[in-house]
C-alpha cells in the first residue's frame, strides 16, 4: 500500500512542467546572464534576477610597491571634481536594452538628481572650470590645481565667496596657491590667463587671503630663474650664478621696491654675460616679460655691488 502510494507520488512529480522564469518587474521571458558575474537580467528592462554568485578566483595579490595604486578602493577623493569623485550619476551608462518607458524614467530622474544638487555644487563646477582653464594656460603642476580647489571650496563653507563674481575668487585661489608653493606667476600673467584686470586681480587675492587667514608667501626673484633659464635654453652655470648674484643683491638690499621678475632678468643677463654664453637684452625681456631698458638700468646696479665671476 506505501509503495503503491509512493509510486504514485514520484509519477506525479515526474509529470509535472517547470516552470516558466519571468521577470518579476516587466513580465518577460527572455533573459541574459553575464559570466564574468554570474548575474541573469532581463533583456527588456535590464532587472536583475539572479545574483550572488560565489567568486572562486581567490585573493588578488600584488607587491608592496604597487599595492596601493592597485587596491579595490574605487576612485581617489580629489577637490577638483565638485562631487569629489565619489557621488554617482543616474542614468549615465549604456541604455541599450531598457525599454523605452524605463529610459525615459531614468531621464527624469538623472534630471531631478541634478536639480537637487544645490547652490553649492552648481557654483563649485562653474569655479573648477576656471581654475582648470587658468592651471592649463600657465602650465602648474596637479598639486596647485588641487590646493586651488580645496581652498575654494573653504571660501565657499566660509561664505566668503558671496557678493563676488566665481571668477575673480577662483582666480585669487590659483594665485594664492601658486605663490605660496613658490610656482608663481606675474600678477600679468593671471590677468591674461583669467581675463581679470590686474587692479581687480590684486584686490580680491588680498581679501581672500585676508578672510581665510592665510600668510601669503613674497614673491623672491629666484623662484623664477629656473623657468626663465630653461625657456632659454641656457646652461645650469649660468642659472647657478644668476641665484648667487640675487642672493647677494638681496643682502645688500639691492632687490628692495623692485619686481622680481625685472631682478631676475637682470641676473640672468649679467650671468649668461660673464659665463660667455650669447643672450640678448631682447630674448631676456621677451622671456621675462619686461623691457629692455628694465634689464639695462638692472644690470648697471647690479655689476657696481656685486661680485661677477668669470668663465675659467
Amino acid at each position: 500500500m506505501n509503495s503503491q502510494n509512493t509510486d504514485t507520488i514520484e509519477t506525479k512529480e515526474n509529470t509535472e512542467k517547470p516552470e516558466v522564469l519571468q521577470c518579476p518587474n516587466c513580465g518577460a521571458k527572455e533573459f541574459e546572464s553575464d559570466s564574468a558575474t554570474g548575474e541573469l537580467f532581463c533583456r527588456d528592462c535590464g532587472t536583475v534576477v539572479e545574483e550572488d554568485k560565489v567568486d572562486t578566483s581567490g585573493p588578488r595579490t600584488f607587491s608592496a610597491e604597487d599595492r596601493k595604486d592597485k587596491e579595490r578602493s574605487g576612485s581617489k577623493i580629489t577637490f577638483t571634481r565638485h562631487d569629489k569623485g565619489i557621488s554617482t550619476e543616474i542614468g549615465s551608462g549604456s541604455m541599450r536594452n531598457v525599454s523605452p518607458d524605463k529610459r525615459g524614467q531614468y531621464y527624469r530622474l538623472r534630471k531631478w538628481h541634478s536639480r537637487s544638487s544645490g547652490s553649492k555644487s552648481r557654483n563649485l563646477k562653474t569655479a573648477l572650470n576656471q581654475i582648470s582653464d587658468i592651471i592649463n594656460q600657465l602650465n602648474l603642476p596637479n598639486s596647485v590645481e588641487e590646493e586651488s580647489a580645496r581652498l575654494y571650496d573653504k571660501a565657499i563653507d566660509e561664505e566668503v565667496v558671496k557678493g563676488r563674481k566665481i571668477e575673480k575668487i577662483a582666480a585669487s585661489s590659483v594665485f594664492i596657491v601658486a605663490r605660496n608653493q613658490r610656482v608663481p606667476r606675474t600678477l600679468k600673467e593671471f590677468s591674461e590667463a583669467s581675463g581679470i584686470s590686474e587692479r581687480e586681480l590684486g584686490k580680491n587675492y588680498r581679501y581672500l587671503a585676508k578672510e581665510l587667514d592665510i600668510d601669503v608667501e613674497p614673491v623672491r626673484a629666484e623662484d623664477f630663474v629656473s623657468r626663465y633659464c630653461s625657456e632659454l635654453s641656457v646652461s645650469g652655470e649660468v642659472q647657478a650664478e644668476a641665484r648667487r648674484i640675487i642672493l647677494e643683491a638681496r643682502d645688500k638690499g639691492l632687490t628692495s621696491g623692485r619686481s622680481p621678475d625685472g631682478i631676475a632678468a637682470a641676473a640672468i643677463y649679467m650671468a649668461a654675460k660673464s659665463m660667455g654664453e650669447k643672450l640678448t637684452q631682447r630674448e631676456v625681456a621677451e622671456t621675462a616679460g619686461v623691457t629692455e631698458v628694465t634689464i639695462r638700468k638692472g644690470s648697471n646696479q647690479l655689476e657696481k655691488a656685486v661680485d661677477v665671476k668669470e668663465k675659467e
